[in-house]
């Protein structure tokens, strides 16, 4: 999950992103993949579960 974690950081950055994205991740070295996600500095949110990620989009869209 580091690896797919530090793609999705990287691909973030090149596109620009401007709105919250919220990212599942499960699978080996999960915990290390949140890390990079919460320390990027980027709008993006770690979810644990499905409905965690659904819960969190949906605060999130409360926000904008």
């Amino acid at each position: 999950c580091d690896v797919i974690a530090e793609g999705v950081v990287a691909a973030t950055k090149e596109m620009g992103l401007e709105v919250p994205l919220v990212v599942r991740l499960e699978g080996t070295n999960v915990e290390k993949g949140r890390e990079i996600l919460e320390k990027s500095g980027l709008a993006i949110t770690p979810a644990g579960t499905m409905a965690d990620g659904a819960k969190k989009i949906v605060e999130l869209a409360g926000k904008a």
